[in-house]
């Protein structure tokens, strides 16, 4: 079972709209992609947004609680909650008013019943576009590229539309045949046991995917699948000051949509090599600097290295060992920002 809601927020079940508000700030705040070095932080941030947007909602929570974490994303993907009046948290018949919009339980009882939302919308659904899936991938940088900023070349492997067959999946000659298994439906229909009685439950065809058709031929590149694994050579440009574990987002270049439907994206986690002079936090790089006795004792003019290459330092007299100075604006840029961090020596 996946995290809930309440967990993902850190806040009880009877948290208040301004306890669960509050809550939400902070772990937006935390897991923000442009200031978490978490390599997850995009979706948790994406998962505790979800989640006060569900939660200070007063019909969408009544749904979210009686119908548990699971069985209420199930539902949301088919578009069956935060209906209006006829939905779970509406006045008058629970289970729904004129066509059962916005019910959770919509797609069970039209089928159970024979209602107006069954294969027939089922089937428009199925054949609407979807967008592709987005794909992940990783890039390194050295700490002066990330200084700099960089635009940086990589190769990703990723799925792409079949350019033999157009991405149908078979010749464009093959012979046209009525799927067996579904009956040119593109669902198959099961029968199972639940609280509410015997239930029908409508799948996509496993046999067809969903087309209600096969043909007499697959594609020999695809298989069939109308997707072929292809390398693909970009570039991303990475802004000056991006930190080890941010990611970025190229729009667009992931998994090709289905029905027309437009791609996702590509999603690059940065990764920074260690640095042999430097050690970094946040925006600050810290040095450390060795000495000799009369230096320390005395007081003296050095050079210590910089990212862009080196700077006077002024050690002053009777310096001890282990004591730390800052000199500033010699650490990182800030990210999308005005100015840059400390270099700690």
């Amino acid at each position: 079972m996946s995290e809930d809601f309440y967990d993902a927020l850190g806040v009880s079940r009877n948290a208040s709209e301004d306890e669960i508000k509050k809550a939400y700030r902070k772990k937006a705040a935390e897991y923000h992609p442009d200031v978490s070095d978490d390599p997850d932080a995009e979706e948790k941030f994406k998962k505790v947004k979800k989640a006060k947007e569900v939660l200070t909602d007063d019909q969408k929570r009544q749904q979210y609680d009686q119908m548990g974490h699971d069985r209420y994303e199930q539902a949301e993907k088919r578009g069956g909650v935060g209906g209006g009046a006829g939905g779970m948290g509406g006045q008058g018949n629970p289970f729904g008013g004129a066509g059962g919009q916005g019910n959770p339980f919509e797609d069970i009882f039209n089928q159970f019943f024979g209602g107006g939302g069954g294969m027939g919308g089922q089937g428009r659904q199925r054949n609407r576009p979807r967008q592709g899936q987005n794909l992940r991938t990783r890039v390194r940088l050295d700490l002066e590229e990330a200084y700099e900023g960089v635009e940086k070349q990589f190769t990703v492997t990723r799925p792409e539309r079949c350019p033999e067959c157009d991405g149908d999946g078979h010749p464009e000659d093959a012979e046209v045949n009525t799927c067996p298994q579904c009956n040119g439906q593109g669902q198959t229909t099961t029968v199972r046991d639940t609280p509410l009685g015997r239930v029908q439950q409508t799948q996509t065809c496993p046999q067809c995917r969903g087309e209600g058709q096969t043909y007499s031929e697959r594609c020999p590149d695809c298989d069939g699948d109308g997707v072929v694994e292809e390398e693909a050579t970009l570039t991303v440009t990475i802004p000056a000051g991006i930190r080890d574990g941010q990611t970025l987002r190229m729009e667009r270049e992931g998994a090709p949509g289905e029905n027309g439907g437009p791609n996702g994206d590509l999603l690059i986690e940065v990764g920074i090599r260690d640095h042999d002079a430097f050690e970094r936090d946040g925006d600050d790089l810290y040095h450390n600097l060795a000495v000799s006795f009369p230096q320390a004792v005395f007081g003296a003019t050095v050079e210590i290295p910089t990212v862009t290459g080196t700077t006077e330092f002024e050690v002053p007299e009777g310096t001890q060992s282990g004591e730390s100075f800052r000199v500033r604006g010699e650490g990182m840029p800030h990210l999308r920002g005005r100015g840059s961090g400390d270099l700690h020596v």
